[in-house]
């Protein structure tokens, strides 16, 4: 089981990922949203924003999520590993429910460019 610093640090990753990304998948990352990542097995969220293509954690609680982010993800610690280091695909992680991703419309059809 992910600990929560490898799961901070997952995110580190994801957010050097988008800052570095070209095309259609920078565009996308340009959203200015805050952001939740409910880790299951660890009962932790990580709380922050997406923004200038970039993650900002700037919380992490205990629990669920306490304020209804714009953006949110719901997974496992491993499983957040996994995706982060390639070993494990978005599309199919979410289609098993292994991962959740809740958002308004219109930033669903833009979030799609990154997975």
């Amino acid at each position: 089981m992910a600990t929560i610093e490898e799961c901070r640090s997952a995110l580190d990753k994801l957010s050097e990922n988008l800052a570095g990304a070209n095309g259609d998948v920078r565009s996308a990352a340009t959203l200015d949203r805050s952001l939740s990542c409910h880790i299951t097995d660890l009962d932790v969220t990580f709380a922050g924003r997406l923004t200038d293509g970039r993650i900002r954690v700037l919380d992490t609680l205990q629990g669920p999520p306490r304020e209804r982010a714009e953006i949110r993800l719901t997974m496992s610690g491993d499983d957040l590993v996994s995706m982060v280091n390639g070993e494990l695909h978005f599309a199919k992680a979410w289609g098993s429910g292994r991962v959740r991703l809740e958002a308004g419309l219109l930033d669903l059809l833009r979030l799609r460019k990154l997975l």
